[in-house]
This record gives structure tokens, C-alpha cells and sequence, in this order.
């Protein structure tokens, strides 16, 4: 009965669904993060404080992360496809009432929580199902979907500027919606599992004898398929904690440089066009990290957590480097240094999280795990931003972001660690007890 998750296709229509789920993750994330574009307009059009603006912004992002466990939960008790088709609606429908932009609350519910929520809806059902269609090529499955943020942000800039500049930005508004639109037919492509529904039809049709119904009935209710829920009580599994503690000091730093990588240039007093030039190189070797990971973790020569450990370290001496660069060149590499091992980590982190929590757990999982993560995100920005006013150098901000992540690695350690020892364990009880008895066949015979 297990054949769902311990027997996942591993390729066959698995890459139809990594292809959507590519599609999905350029029109959630990437039209999350190009948003900016929109700030300035925004802020002159309703004549409010940056400040006021920004909230927009920190709703979408705020809802995305805390509506992850209703869509992990949604997908436990429906499917992955009615959750991402429901996701596709709730995100045109957050552009598309934006585009009335009747006051800041209006954009505020609209363009923040709707949009925020229609993300997370979609972007939450697209990571599970890619992870239960593949096992062996798991890793390389989660970085080409994870490398569709980074292609599509890419194109996106341009394509709103000039969006922006045409038909204004209400009016683009109500065009990206429709675009977005493209995220339930990405839905209607996200085809459950064969084996789960053969396995629920024959469970569900088998006839039993005349007077073994309640041994029929105690079979259903032990079958994986039937009164499946979101399980909380994962928070009380110390692997899983540990990790969660792992992607809250991640988050904190994930969000820093990418804060202060173009007031730290201006500091410097490095053209504005050359400045710009740094966000290309950062989207385009983050890309090829994503994938290159994802093509070496499928390689199975790594364990997935000793890989993760490893990049993570990597970013964080790249980001205590970074800040020792003084002119355009030296920052260039400091930052694609940043970038490429940034892609690595993002590729290979939902795979661990399959690997820590075991597949039958991972959608309750993966909902709680951005849940939690959300606190490093809402807590590293403003803190950074205070330890740069006190210091009075944006460069401190770097400093503490690749601290954070040092910080991140020894629970990372001792994650493994704690695995290795239950595993030591599982296969100590689990060895053949030897008999006592020199001669267990003749003792036997003796006594009859």
C-alpha cells in the first residue's frame, strides 16, 4: 500500500510536471520579486511614504509564507491540482481588483493578500507534487522547477518596464494578472499519481464475505489513503525542528544582500548602469547554480545534507568577502560568487527536507517548515538595517548575514548527527539475536 511514495515514477509524465511546475514558480515568485517596478508608481500615484507603499509588498510576502500549511493541508485533504487551480484564480483576482486602485487599503487586500495568497495556493502544490513524482531524481527534479524563478525574473524587468510605460501601471497590473492566469492550466496539468488512485479504487471495490465486514472496515481504516490530514505534531520531532531552526537563520540572511548590494554600489560610487548590471550577473549565475547542484546531487555521491552544509558554508564566506570589494570588478565577483552558491542552496533544500522528514510526512512538512521560516524573513531585513544604522556602513549588513548562516550550519551538523545515531540504533535492535544453544535441535529432541 505503500507504493504512492516508495515507488514514485521518477521520470515518464513526472517531467510534464516539472515543466508546470517550472511555469508555476516564474509566475508566483518571479512576479513577486520584479514587484518593485510598481513601487515608484504606486507611491506618486495615491502620493504616500515609502514606508506606506512598502507594506504591499510585506502582505505578499507575510500571507505567502503564513498560507503555506492551509495549501499543505488543502492538498493533504483534495488535491494538488484543485489547491494550484484555486491558486491561479486568487492570484489573477489580486492584479485584476488592483487594477481599480480605488486607495492604499484597497491595494493593500488586493495586491497584497489576494496576490499573497494566490502565490502560496500555487506555488505551495507545484513543490509537493514534483517531490512525490520523483525519488531518485529528486534533487534534479527541485532545481530545474526552482531555476523557473530565476529564468523568468530575468525577462520579467524588461517586460514590465515596458508594460509600465504602455498602458500604465494599473493597466499592467490587469495584464500580468491574465498571465497568471496560465497557472491553472499548469494546474490541470498536475495529475495525481497513478498508483495512489489505482491502489484507492481497488481498496474502495474490493468485496469482502458475508460477515467480515468489520474486518473490512478496520483494513480501511489502516489504509494510508483514507482520513489522511495535515500533521501538526511534527513540531514535536526533534529532526524536523532542528531543520525548521535551520531555515529561520537561513532566511535571515537570504533577504540582506540582495537589500544592500545596490546601496553598498552607490557607496562605493559605481554608476548607476553598472549597478544594474550586478542584479543580471546574480539572476544568471544563481540559474546555473540551481542547476548544476540539482545535476550533482542527482548523482547521489553526496549525502543531501552533508551538500547542503556545504554551500551554506560556502555563501556565507562569500558574503564576509563581499564587503573587502572597491571597485565594480571585485564587487562583480564577490557577488557571482554569492549568487551561484545561493542557486546551489535553493536547489537542494526541499530535497532535504524530504529527506529529514520521510515522504508520507512531507506535505504537512513542507506547509509548516515556510511557516516557521517566515520569522528569519520578517526578522533578518530589519536587523541588518539596524546594525547598518549604528555601525553607519552597509557593509556590516553583509557581515551579519554570513555570521547568521556559520550559525545556521551547526544545527545542519547536528541534524546529521542525530540521524546517524538513530540509524546506529534502528540497525543495533534490528540485528538477529544469537541462540544460546550449541545444539538446539538435539535439546529439543531430548525433552520429547
Amino acid at each position: 500500500m505503500q507504493a504512492k511514495d516508495s515507488n514514485p515514477p521518477d521520470g515518464g509524465y513526472g517531467w510534464v510536471v516539472v515543466v508546470s511546475a517550472f511555469m508555476v514558480m516564474g509566475l508566483t515568485v518571479a512576479v513577486l520579486k520584479t514587484f518593485g517596478l510598481f513601487f515608484v508608481e504606486i507611491q506618486q500615484h495615491f502620493d504616500e511614504l515609502a514606508s506606506t507603499t512598502s507594506w504591499i509588498t510585506s502582505v505578499t510576502i507575510a500571507v505567502f509564507h503564513l498560507g503555506a500549511p492551509v495549501a499543505s493541508s488543502l492538498c493533504v485533504q483534495y488535491s494538488h491540482r484543485t489547491v494550484m487551480i484555486t491558486g491561479g484564480l486568487l492570484a489573477f483576482s489580486g492584479m485584476a481588483l488592483g487594477f481599480f486602485g480605488f486607495n492604499m487599503v484597497w491595494m493593500y487586500a488586493t495586491t497584497g493578500f489576494l496576490q499573497g495568497l494566490g502565490i502560496s495556493f500555487s506555488w505551495t502544490p507545484a513543490i509537493s507534487i514534483v517531490s512525490h513524482y520523483f525519488s531518485k531524481k529528486r534533487a534534479l527534479a527541485n532545481a530545474i522547477v526552482s531555476a523557473g524563478e530565476c529564468a523568468f525574473a530575468f525577462t520579467f524587468g524588461p517586460f514590465f518596464q515596458w508594460l509600465i510605460s504602455q498602458y500604465g501601471w494599473k493597466g499592467a497590473l490587469l495584464i500580468i494578472g491574465g498571465i497568471q492566469l496560465n497557472i491553472c492550466v499548469c494546474g490541470v496539468l498536475m495529475r495525481p499519481l497513478a498508483s495512489s488512485c489505482l491502489l484507492e479504487t481497488i481498496h474502495c471495490e474490493t468485496e469482502t464475505p458475508p460477515g467480515n465486514s468489520a474486518s473490512r472496515i478496520d483494513k480501511e481504516d489502516k489504509s494510508p489513503f483514507v482520513h489522511k490530514t495535515f500533521n501538526w505534531m511534527l513540531v514535536r520531532r526533534p529532526e524536523f525542528m532542528l531543520y525548521a531552526i535551520f531555515g529561520i537563520l537561513a532566511a535571515m540572511s537570504f533577504f540582506v544582500p540582495p537589500l544592500f548590494l545596490v546601496p553598498l554600489s552607490y557607496s562605493l560610487g559605481i554608476d548607476e548602469s553598472w549597478t544594474a548590471s550586478l542584479l543580471s550577473i546574480l539572476a544568471m549565475v544563481d540559474f546555473g547554480g540551481r542547476l548544476l547542484c540539482g545535476w550533482y546531487a542527482n548523482l547521489h555521491v553526496t549525502k543531501t545534507i552533508h551538500l547542503l552544509a556545504m554551500t551554506i558554508t560556502l555563501i556565507s564566506t562569500s558574503l564576509m568577502l563581499l564587503p573587502l570589494a572597491n571597485n565594480y570588478l571585485s564587487l562583480a565577483i564577490f557577488t557571482g560568487f554569492y549568487g551561484f552558491f545561493f542557486g546551489t542552496t535553493v536547489a537542494i533544500h526541499i530535497t532535504a527536507l524530504a529527506d529529514v522528514v520521510g515522504m508520507p510526512e512531507f506535505d504537512s512538512a513542507l506547509g509548516l517548515f515556510m511557516l516557521i521560516r517566515s520569522t528569519g524573513g520578517f526578522v533578518g531585513p530589519p536587523l541588518a538595517g539596524l546594525i547598518v544604522d549604528v555601525v553607519g556602513d552597509y557593509r556590516a549588513g553583509f557581515y551579519m548575514a554570513g555570521a547568521t548562516l556559520v550559525l545556521s550550519v551547526g544545527f545542519l551538523v547536528t541534524l546529521d548527527r542525530l540521524q546517524e545515531r538513530k540509524k546506529r540504533g534502528s540497525q543495533t535492535r534490528t540485528k538477529p539475536e544469537k541462540s544460546t544453544l550449541p545444539y538446539p535441535s538435539f535439546h529439543l529432541l531430548k525433552h520429547q
